[in-house]
C-alpha cells in the first residue's frame, strides 16, 4: 500500500514568501541579492493634448525605451481616496469656529464630502518606475552554484559587504539617472523614493486588507 502524503500545513510564515530582504538607504534589497530603486512619476493627460503633441510624446517615449539596455517595470497603483485626514482638518476648523453661520456651513460641507466620496468611489492613481540591478554572479572556489554577495554560502565581513553594496548602488544610480533623463524628455518628472516611502508602499501592497491602518514601526528598514 503506497504511503500517504503528509498534507500538514507548511510552517513557513507569510514573510517567507515576500522576496524583499530589507530596504537600505532607499534601495530595496531582494533575498536573491538583487537591488531595486523606485521612482514616483508624474502623470500626463494624454487625451487633452493635440494630435501633434501626442505623436511627439509617443516618439519620445519609444526612443526612451529603445535607448535602455536593461529592463524597467512600470507600475500603476490605484486606491480608494482616503478623505479622513481632510475631514479631520474640517472637524478641527468646525470646533474652533465661533461664528454660528460658519459652523453650520462647515458641518454641511463635511456631510457633503462624506456622502459624495461614499457614492462616487473616488480613486487615486500613482505611477512608479522600478529600476533593477542584479549584482555580478560569482562562482565559489570549488565551483558549483553561483552565489550573490548576501548569499549564506559566502561569509563576508561587514566592511566588505558595505563596500560591495556601495559599488552596486553606484551602478544602480547610474541606471536611475538614465531613466530620469529619458523620461524628462517625454515631459514626465520623477522623484526617487526614500527608505520610509519605499517601506510604506510595499507594506500597503503586501497588506491590502489593512488600508487606512497605521503602518507598524521598524517594518524592515535599515540605515
Amino acid at each position: 500500500m503506497p504511503a500517504l502524503k503528509n498534507n500538514a500545513p507548511s510552517s513557513k510564515s507569510t514573510q517567507d514568501f515576500v522576496p524583499v530582504k530589507e530596504v537600505r538607504d532607499g534601495i530595496v534589497v531582494l533575498k536573491d541579492g538583487g537591488l531595486r530603486s523606485i521612482l514616483l512619476a508624474s502623470s500626463l493627460n494624454f487625451a487633452l493634448k493635440s494630435e501633434d503633441e501626442q505623436t511627439a510624446f509617443i516618439m519620445q517615449f519609444q526612443n526612451f525605451l529603445n535607448s535602455l539596455d536593461f529592463s524597467v517595470q512600470i507600475f500603476v497603483e490605484s486606491r480608494m481616496l482616503d478623505i479622513r485626514p481632510y475631514v479631520a482638518t474640517l472637524e478641527t476648523a468646525y470646533k474652533e469656529q465661533l461664528d454660528d453661520l460658519m459652523r453650520i456651513q462647515i458641518r454641511e460641507y463635511i456631510e457633503f464630502v462624506r456622502s459624495f466620496t461614499e457614492s462616487a468611489n473616488i480613486m487615486t492613481k500613482n505611477f512608479f518606475v522600478i529600476v533593477p540591478y542584479a549584482p555580478a554572479i560569482t562562482v565559489g572556489k570549488k565551483g558549483g552554484l553561483p552565489a550573490f554577495p548576501w548569499s549564506k554560502k559566502e561569509k563576508r565581513s561587514g566592511e566588505e559587504e558595505n563596500r560591495n553594496f556601495s559599488e552596486q548602488v553606484s551602478q544602480l544610480e547610474q541606471r536611475v539617472g538614465i531613466v530620469q533623463q529619458g523620461l524628462v524628455r517625454t515631459g514626465v518628472r520623477t522623484v526617487q523614493l526614500g527608505t520610509e516611502e519605499a517601506i510604506e508602499l510595499m507594506y500597503k501592497l503586501f497588506n491590502p486588507g489593512e488600508e487606512g491602518k497605521p503602518m507598524p514601526l521598524n517594518a524592515g528598514s535599515r540605515g
